[in-house]
């Protein structure tokens, strides 16, 4: 998306409002907390986050595999893709590329005589058919080739191919360039064929850096060979999992991660996403645009919640799906080998079972959006049909049914609410010409959500004796032009003010609250973007991060708010420190003079401050940071200073003969 001379011209003068006039005073305000009296821990799970099969989400922004179609889903026709279609705009960053999701046809390009080229259903490896390349000898090679691969000098590659043949087609060239001229390629050989499928391990070091680089498949024999499929990583993926990303993902810190959808669970088969990843069939992606390739399944997920020191909240299929599909899920992950799917699991490569604990049964199925959507009532049976089969195989689960604050969430509370552990609802906002609004909106939205639970837990007698807490697995902003693929939206300052004013609702509303999932994590509407071969923290990424990491676990009530700042105060575990966080969403600094009543405060403490030039101050991969968060030593005894449109975070050390009489 180009933006026009007008247009960036008022980005740019609205960016210079966060300066205040030389020589202005902070109003000073006064702040009440009630230290002395803390309530119950803060739920750890209200900082989780959410990863969905679509767009940029996982593949080309948290998967490591660099190569699009690389089971062949599309037919190899020779044809370019249209890459036309997504001439980037002024605000794509060096390396990014396009946006794959989006591709019609085939990014595979044929090597030599077009017709050389045909795809054959019979013994494919994945999917319904595989390219058969014709050589007619060593001086008309014939072969494929994709393009626009990010290649980064001295990094190495790792991947594999898998071929199948005759043995006077060999051998195969596999060549990975990064540049047009003679040196400008390494090559492996593959010498013998046959006319099983074998898998060849490929390992390559790029000398050269480029956005344009190729991996070439090349027969020179004489005869033919088939590709059934080729995978290409930088060597330093962990696990399949991009390093970069990863090492943003352990910043986040987040405790949960839900997955696989969304909108996609409506339409995927587990069992598409288990065994060998090259046999396993790419699809059509049932919701969102592009193609499944079911290279990250329950098994490649549970990796990355290892690798995080996440627990996993796995979505089960009420859409499409039904009963037996889950319960076999719920096997596959938690029955022990000797059951029919525990023993899969362990020929997969994992005797010991997962152990998930959280199961998301179905997503805003009361939405006509939404595949296999149901009138509400017979949605309610259907939930209750789902998890009864999934505790008979574990009753120790934790089932998470589909709300909407509204009639939806009442009548699932009223008929299953002894089926469930929780009851999900999703917010999101669009953005406000007024910032005050453009923050406000979300605990606003928060707030009524809480509200309308309490009144549930009134007016439904079940509740009064068991009251089920509520999963926000989706809240975020969600409006602008789609930068990084598929929903791929930007965030701004503005927009990290809004998601710390919500998490002040949801510690206000921790009575309500048990589990937060911002949504999503990478790239779709995430906290992470990433190119090729960056990735950075989003401003509404740095202040989960933040809070996560500084903010406390016992909540502290504030009395007198000194509105429009938006103040919230906790303890941490252990009350050696009082945590307090101010959201400021106005252009004039403030200083905050402290009464914590029922406690004394020690000299010492922590200042963090998230702020940048203005409200439309942002991140963005391999560039430097628009927003930050600065850390300097602050004192207690002192007025407690808060810059302009900024989220500042004090960790204040308590004073240890206070504590004892606490």
């Amino acid at each position: 998306m180009r933006l026009s001379p007008v247009l960036v011209l008022g980005l740019a003068l609205l960016s210079l409002v966060a300066v205040p006039p030389p020589g202005s005073a902070a109003e000073e305000a006064r702040v009440v907390l009630e230290a002395g009296s803390p309530g119950p821990p803060l739920s750890p799970l209200l900082y989780g986050q959410f990863m969905e099969h679509l767009g940029r989400s996982i593949y080309g922004g948290s998967w490591a595999e660099m190569l699009e179609d690389r089971k062949f889903y599309y037919p190899v026709t020779g044809q370019a893709p249209p890459w036309e279609m997504f001439t980037p705009g002024p605000s794509t960053y060096e390396g990014e590329g396009h946006p794959y999701e989006l591709l019609v046809r085939s990014p595979w390009l044929i090597l030599g005589e077009r017709r050389s080229v045909t795809m054959e259903r019979e013994e494919a490896l994945a999917g319904e058919h595989s390219p058969r390349i014709a050589v007619a000898g060593p001086k008309a090679p014939a072969g494929l080739v994709q393009e626009r691969l990010a290649l980064r000098e001295g990094r190495e590659y790792t991947g594999r191919i898998v071929l199948s043949g005759d043995s006077a087609a060999a051998p195969i060239e596999v060549t990975l360039a990064w540049g047009g001229g003679a040196g400008d390629r390494q090559t492996l050989r593959v010498t013998e064929l046959g006319p099983q499928w074998k898998t060849v391990s490929l390992r390559f070091r790029a000398l050269g850096s480029t956005d344009n680089g190729r991996l070439e498949l090349l027969g020179r024999g004489a005869g033919s060979f088939r590709v059934g499929a080729v995978s290409l990583k930088p060597a330093d993926n962990v696990l399949g999992w991009r390093a970069d990303t990863l090492a943003r993902l352990r910043e986040l810190n987040a405790p949960v991660y839900r997955w696989p959808g969304g909108n996609f669970v409506s339409g995927y088969d587990w069992k598409d996403g288990i065994g060998d990843p090259d046999r396993r069939p790419p699809r059509k992606n049932p919701a969102w645009k592009g193609v499944e390739t079911n290279d990250v399944g329950l098994h490649e997920f549970m990796d990355l919640c290892r690798l995080i020191g996440a627990e996993p909240y796995v979505a089960v299929n009420t859409g499409l799906g039904g009963a037996r599909a889950a319960a076999e899920l719920v096997e596959y992950a938690n029955g022990a080998p000797a059951t029919p799917m525990g023993r899969l699991r362990a020929e997969n490569g994992h005797a010991r079972p997962f152990g998930v604990r959280l199961w998301a049964v179905g997503n805003e199925m009361y939405g006509d959006w939404q595949l296999g959507h149901l009138p509400l009532e017979k949605y309610v049976a259907k939930h209750r049909e789902v998890v009864a089969a999934m505790r008979a195989v574990d009753p120790a689960v934790h089932p998470v049914g589909v709300g909407a604050a509204g009639e939806w969430s009442r009548t699932m509370l009223a008929q299953a609410g002894s089926d469930m552990s929780l009851i999900s609802e999703h917010l999101y906002w669009q953005s406000k010409d007024d910032l005050l609004a453009h923050v406000a909106q979300v605990p606003e939205a928060i707030r009524r959500v809480a509200e309308a639970h309490r009144a549930y837990r009134r007016s439904i007698p079940a509740l009064q004796r068991r009251p089920v807490k509520v999963a926000l697995d989706e809240w975020n902003y969600w409006y602008g032009p789609n930068e990084y693929g598929e929903l791929g939206t930007r965030y701004f300052l503005k927009d990290a003010l809004g998601i710390a004013a919500g998490l002040h609702e949801l510690e206000r509303d921790a009575d309500v609250f048990e589990m937060a999932n911002y949504a999503q994590t990478v790239n779709v509407i995430g906290a992470i973007k990433t190119t090729a071969t960056e990735a950075e923290l989003e401003p509404t990424g740095l202040v989960l991060a933040l809070y996560r990491r500084q903010f406390g676990t016992l909540p502290v009530a504030v009395r007198e708010q000194p509105a429009p700042l938006d103040v919230a105060a906790a303890w941490t575990a252990d009350r050696t420190a009082l945590t307090v966080a101010v959201v400021n969403p106005t252009t004039a600094p403030r200083a905050l003079r402290l009464d914590a009543v029922g406690a004394r405060l020690g000299r010492r403490g922590q200042r963090f401050v998230l702020t940048g030039s203005g409200p439309l101050a942002h991140n963005a991969p391999g560039r430097p940071r628009g927003v930050t968060v600065q850390e300097s030593t602050c004192s207690a005894e002192e007025p407690l200073s808060v810059p302009p449109l900024s989220v500042t975070l004090w960790v204040l050390e308590a004073d240890p003969e206070a504590g004892k009489t606490m």
